[in-house]
C-alpha cells in the first residue's frame, strides 16, 4: 500500500506517466547547471524502485556516498509529500528498494560502455535480474557523443532497458529552431524522451521538449524537494 502511495505522488509519475518511463530506451534531463538535473532523474529512478525493479545511477562526479544521500534525500522527500506514514514502515520499505540500486563512479576518461555492458552480460549469465534503467549523469554533451551514445543505444536494445542521461545547457543559449537547447538538438533524433528544467521565478519549470502528445506541456515543482505544485 506505501509503494502504491508513493508512486502515486511522485513528481515524474504525476507528470510523466508510467509509460512515460517504460517506452523510449534513450531518456534526457536537460538543464543548466544548478538547476535540479540530477534530483529529477533521482525521482525517475526512485519511481521504479518502488514498482520493485533495479536500476544503476553512474555518476560523473558524485562519489558513492554522494550519491547514496541523494537517493535517501529524495526518497525522505517523497515521503514527506504523502503526508504522516509510519516511520517504522517508511524504514523498512527503503531498506527493501535501497539495495535495488547500484552506484557507480567514475571521471569522464574513464567512463566505459563496456565496462557496463560486461556488467550485464555477467548479470544475465548468473540468472540475475537485469536493471529497467540506467542513469548517467555527467556526461559532456557539448562533445561529440556519437560513439559513447552509439554503444548505449545497442545495449539499450540488447538487454531491454531505458537509459537517462543529465544534459547541461547553458543560459547565454538560444534554442534551435526545433525548440530544443543545442546540446539535445544536435543528437535528438536518438532521444526518444526530453524535459527541459528551467527556473521560474522561485520554483522550476519543467517542459516536455519530446514525448508525442505531451510535447511542450509545463509543470511547476518545488526546487528543494522536486515535488509537483499544485
Amino acid at each position: 500500500m506505501l509503494r502504491k502511495d508513493l508512486i502515486k505522488k511522485s513528481p515524474v509519475i504525476q507528470i510523466l506517466g508510467d509509460e512515460y518511463l517504460a517506452q523510449g530506451k534513450f531518456g534526457a534531463v536537460v538543464a543548466r547547471a544548478g538547476v535540479g538535473k540530477t534530483q529529477f532523474l533521482v525521482q525517475i529512478a526512485i519511481s521504479l524502485l518502488l514498482e520493485g525493479k533495479k536500476i544503476i545511477h553512474i555518476s560523473l562526479y558524485d562519489t558513492i556516498d554522494k550519491i547514496n544521500i541523494r537517493y535517501k534525500e529524495g526518497y525522505t522527500n517523497l515521503i514527506d509529500n504523502v503526508g504522516y506514514i509510519d516511520p517504522q514502515k517508511a524504514a523498512r520499505l527503503w531498506e527493501d528498494i535501497a539495495p535495488c540500486k547500484f552506484g557507480i563512479t567514475c571521471h569522464e576518461n574513464t567512463f566505459s560502455p563496456k565496462n557496463i555492458r560486461d556488467y550485464l552480460v555477467s548479470l544475465k549469465k548468473n540468472s540475475l535480474e537485469i536493471p529497467a534503467m540506467i542513469v548517467v549523469d555527467g556526461l559532456d554533451f557539448d562533445r561529440d557523443c556519437s560513439v559513447v551514445l552509439d554503444i548505449l543505444s545497442q545495449l539499450a536494445n540488447e538487454f531491454s532497458l531505458s537509459i537517462w542521461f543529465s544534459m547541461k545547457s547553458h543560459r547565454e543559449e538560444a534554442f534551435s529552431s526545433r525548440g530544443f537547447p543545442v546540446q539535445l538538438d544536435r543528437i535528438h533524433e536518438r532521444f526518444d524522451k526530453a524535459v527541459y528544467l528551467q527556473p521560474k521565478e522561485d520554483k522550476i519549470e519543467v517542459v516536455i521538449l519530446k514525448d508525442g502528445l505531451k510535447v511542450n506541456e509545463r509543470h511547476l515543482i518545488e526546487p528543494a524537494t522536486m515535488m509537483i505544485l499544485a
